[in-house]
């Protein structure tokens, strides 16, 4: 076979992945890989086009989970303060300043294990100011039923996250307080509301290349593939069970986007988390590989992120530019 076709016809998204194909890719040199990725990301997308999403936390702390990377968890000791659900006029403001400053999806986070009914109105009150705006919505409050996921879309929110966080083998080396079955209901109950996926997961928390595998196997075999993908590397947070972990290293981050980009070709793959501690030059191989979404802005939930003067430094060099908002359809 030429070295310079790709095996994988990228003309229509696959769904019948098994997990050895899935960890075979990351086995394929590593130019060759990024080469493929970069070729199928050609098929969907511009590859001059970025898209920019900025996170705000409207409700932080006291999150009754025990996800070992979080710092928002009651179970472990960290810097984070826990506060009340923002008020929606101030979620709108931010929204405001954020479009202002070029962000073109806005993302609310609440540190929840599942939405109460209580709390849908006022989330609805925010959803719908941000969407009138004219930017994108995107949540992520935990768990969520079907009538709850009917109402958040009646509401005018786009999309909805709920990682995954890792492959399901190494779970529950990672939290215990909810099975991965919860969470895949969850993205069930979104897709049957007609709200898109933001669905990844994190890497760098101790999993081995098959976990990684694994998670983009769950992914790349959902009845649709995520709309956003996000794939988080690691913060480690002091105080968390995995702050002491060991970083993973840049070309394996870029080979996991790398992998994300040849299985899920249609998916808007986001560099998430951990922007903060890449190069430059690591982020652009990652842009080459496929990734073509980041947060902007100096703050994520509860960690750093690189400030917007660097990041527009860093597209101007690149040649990049804001990508088009659409809400994509399901792969």
């Amino acid at each position: 076979m030429n070295a310079h076709v790709s095996p994988i016809d990228p003309a229509q998204p696959r769904h019948d992945w098994t997990l050895d194909e899935v960890e075979a890719l990351f086995e394929i040199p590593f130019t060759e890989l990024v080469f493929r990725a970069a070729e199928v990301h050609r098929r969907w997308f511009d590859p001059a086009e970025l898209q920019l999403s900025q996170l705000l936390s409207v409700k932080t702390g006291g999150c009754p989970e025990n996800c070992g990377y979080c710092s928002q968890s009651q179970h472990f000791k960290t810097a984070t303060v826990a506060s009340k659900l923002m008020e929606a006029e101030a979620v709108i403001a931010a929204a405001t300043e954020a479009k202002a400053g070029g962000a073109q999806r806005f993302c609310m986070g609440a540190a929840w294990r599942d939405v109460k009914d209580r709390d849908v109105p006022k989330l609805a009150a925010m959803i719908s100011g941000v969407k009138a705006l004219g930017l994108e919505t995107c949540a992520t409050l935990g768990m969520l039923t079907p009538h709850q996921a009917r109402a958040l879309k009646a509401a005018g929110l786009d999309f909805y996250n709920h990682n995954l966080d890792t492959g399901p083998d190494y779970y529950d080396q990672v939290v215990t307080t909810r099975t991965y079955q919860e969470r895949l209901d969850t993205l069930t109950a979104v897709g049957e509301a007609g709200m898109s996926t933001c669905c990844g997961g994190i890497v760098g928390m101790g999993e081995t290349r098959r976990d990684r595998a694994g998670l983009l196997h769950q992914l790349a075999t959902l009845p649709s593939h995520p709309q956003s993908l996000p794939i988080n590397d690691l913060m480690p947070i002091p105080g968390t069970p995995l702050g002491g972990s060991t970083p993973v290293d840049g070309l394996e981050f870029v080979r996991m986007i790398a992998v994300a980009r040849l299985v899920c070709p249609k998916s808007v793959v986001r560099i998430a988390a951990g922007r903060e501690h890449m190069s430059r030059e690591l982020q652009s191989l990652c842009f080459l590989a496929g990734a073509n979404s980041i947060f902007v802005g100096a703050r994520l939930l509860t960690t750093n992120n690189p400030g917007r003067d660097s990041d527009d430094a860093m597209l101007a060099d690149l040649k990049m530019r804001p990508m088009s908002p659409k809400v994509s359809a399901p792969a």
